[in-house]
């Protein structure tokens, strides 16, 4: 202690006090001149380490490192504004605060019935050493799962963000699967061959036991963010918005996340990570919402409507969903979305619909409507009480503009508004997730994904399973009649898609129709394949759209996968895959000490059946391992149910 001029046993109370001035003093000089802030996950294997450089860069910057091992190396942090500098450089260290949360919570509905949501947590405030001294903070967390960060922004006044300069720089050129747009092909590529506007998350192989997916989160009212090559380094990704965000008061960006996990498996298996950088429902009473599976009406006719909810009753289907045509047609602004008025070029009608909407709460089914952009941006405000009244259970919002931060803002309120007159919500196209179903949980589910309208072969489902997947629930219109599904791969591994592909509202037979259904010569109906009561219905049938559990068993982007996910006591195991391949299958994760019956789904190129699919029962425990023979572009579907004594 002689260094400030006092020892240890000479102090007084005076010099005591001038004592914890000088140490005061001294411990805020060094805060403001500190240059690393360090955030540990809580197992301690990711470091996030945020660095105000006081050299001559002089600017701001993070890293990431998992197990001593770089993720992300040093790489740029920071906005620029309109008509104003950055925030970016000649930045002071104001203040560090530090928080650790360590709590579950129940979803309304999920892959699994609780998640937990551990974190680390530092809001470090910055202050410019120079004018205008303005003022703003970076929050990070940092989770087993990965880290994540925003931009915290003090304003009295309008202000403009132009760019982003957040960049994720690497040291190798490693292997990536890259799609330019949400419903668009992957290929797989690397770092250095990133196209601009790759979508989120954007999962990259570090190495046999290293996988990342970076993204963003909690994206409400902010313009998009999407990933580029940077035009100077062929290793650093930088974040693109999609246009400007103006902003009036203080706001905080969108998270900025970039997960970690040892497998592509356990990637997709923590996908609640995104939900947890989202706020807690919003929703007092959210009773009003039900999952459930989902059949399209073709025809647009009354015949059709009320086929298709016996239909519904008879197989355990809680909805049907009028698509495009029914208030005329979709793409011309004069069609009004406030009254029904058949679209001829898909339906020669007639369509009563009230007479069908009363006819399925007879039966326990819903009915949804579908409403194209065109429509909702004029009408929105009137169309939600008036479906409410009709006794409409949820919307298809369809074609929705997205990217910008007025198309942003418009369709997260459009959820709201919907939540207001208990509607929930499916949004079409564009949209990708990025967690806003935790807070509104109304909204059910997303297209953002390369589906059956798009045929994908199973090496592009194998790719969006351990992709696309990460961000959330998917509407992938699966089909099972249509000819397309040969194309595709086979009709055991449509079966395997339904468990594997996440959507709390799963469409089914989107391409298919109830035999009773009549044909029609346009539109959906003339093309539509007629439903056969074959025992393949079965599995449909029994099928769950949520889970009170889901474990990712293996997978290899591209190549192969399997699913086991758990609803009530009974399993529900999906697999599938590109090339042929053996394999087994430990039935580890069932109870032990208990006996089950399994209901395998499995393709039979020898069967005489238009489907080719064969189903047979076996008793299991959790000791059993299966030996799996699927061959190429094939999968199996299993359900799993206790043997009740």
């Amino acid at each position: 202690m002689r260094e400030l001029g006092y020892t240890i046993n000479s102090i007084t109370k005076g010099n005591m006090n001038k004592l914890l001035l000088v140490l005061c003093f001294i411990s805020n000089a060094l805060l403001l001149e500190a240059k690393d802030v360090k955030v540990l996950s809580p197992d301690k294997k990711t470091v996030l380490i945020i660095t105000a450089s006081l050299g001559n860069e002089n600017t701001l910057s993070y890293s990431i490192s998992y197990k001593g091992s770089p993720v992300i190396a040093n790489s740029p942090l920071g906005l620029e504004f309109e008509n104003e500098s950055p925030l970016s450089e000649n930045l002071a260290i104001v203040s560090v605060k530090r928080n650790l949360v360590n709590e579950k919570w129940k979803p309304v509905y999920g892959e699994k019935n609780s998640y937990t949501d551990h974190y680390n947590e530092v809001t470090i405030q910055f202050k410019e050493r120079k004018e205008p001294y303005r003022l703003f903070s970076i929050t990070s967390r940092v989770y087993n799962e990965g880290a994540a960060f925003k931009y915290n922004v003090v304003t009295d006044k309008q202000i403009a963000i132009t760019r982003e300069l957040t960049g994720f720089k690497f040291t190798k050129d490693y292997t990536s699967w890259i799609a330019g747009a949400a419903q668009a092909k992957y290929s797989k590529g690397s770092i250095s061959k990133t196209v601009n506007g790759t979508e989120r998350p954007y999962v990259i192989e570090m190495g046999q036991n290293r996988f990342i997916a970076l993204g963003e989160a909690a994206l409400v009212d902010h313009a998009r963010m999407k990933f580029n090559r940077s035009p100077k380094d062929s290793l650093m990704l930088v974040a693109t918005l999609d246009g400007k965000s103006v902003y009036n008061a203080n706001f905080s960006t969108p998270w900025r996340f970039v997960m970690i996990a040892e497998s592509a498996g356990k990637l997709l298996e923590n996908n609640h990570f995104i939900l947890n950088l989202n706020h807690p429902s919003a929703l007092a009473d959210a009773s009003w919402i039900k999952p459930g599976k989902v059949i399209r009406e073709v025809t647009l006719t009354t015949t059709g409507g009320k086929a298709s909810i016996d239909f519904a009753a008879k197989h355990n289907l809680q909805y049907i969903e009028f698509d495009a045509g029914w208030y005329g047609h979709e793409y011309d602004n004069a069609s009004s979305a406030l009254a029904v008025n058949v679209d001829p070029s898909r339906s020669t009608g007639p369509l009563a619909l009230q007479e069908i909407i009363d006819y399925g709460k007879l039966k326990g089914v819903g009915v949804i409507l579908y409403v194209n952009q065109r429509a909702l941006s004029r009408q929105l405000d009137s169309i939600l009480p008036l479906f409410k009244s009709w006794g409409v259970k949820g919307m298809k919002y369809g074609f929705v503009n997205v990217g910008s931060q007025q198309n942003t803002s418009w369709l997260h309120e459009a959820v709201r508004k919907a939540a207001d007159n208990q509607l929930m919500v499916d949004i079409h196209d564009e949209y990708r997730p990025t967690g806003y179903s935790r807070t509104y949980p109304n909204l059910l589910t997303q297209e953002g994904i390369r589906g059956e309208e798009e045929s994908p072969d199973n090496y592009q489902v194998l790719i969006t399973m351990f992709t696309r997947m990460v961000a959330g629930a998917g509407d992938f219109t699966n089909c099972y009649f249509a000819p397309r599904v040969n194309d595709m791969g086979s009709h055991a591994s449509q079966m395997a898609k339904a468990i594997c592909i996440y959507s709390p509202w799963q469409f089914v037979y989107w391409y298919d129709r109830p035999a009773d259904s009549p044909r029609q010569k346009g539109g959906a109906g003339a093309t539509a394949s007629a439903i056969s009561e074959i025992p393949d219905l079965s599995f449909y049938d029994a099928l769950p759209t949520v889970w009170e559990d889901t474990k990712v068993i293996e997978g290899k982007i591209g190549e192969f996968g399997t699913i086991a996910r758990k609803n009530g006591d009974d399993w529900y195991v999906g697999t599938l895959t590109d090339k042929a391949r053996n394999f087994v299958l430990p039935l580890n994760f069932l109870s032990k000490n208990k006996r089950y019956e399994a209901t395998i789904y499995a393709d039979d190129a020898s069967l005489s059946t238009p489907t080719k699919l064969a189903i047979k029962k076996m008793n299991v425990n959790a000791l059993t391992v299966l030996n799996i023979q699927l061959l190429t572009k094939n999968g199996q579907a299993i359900i799993i149910r206790p043997i009740k004594n």
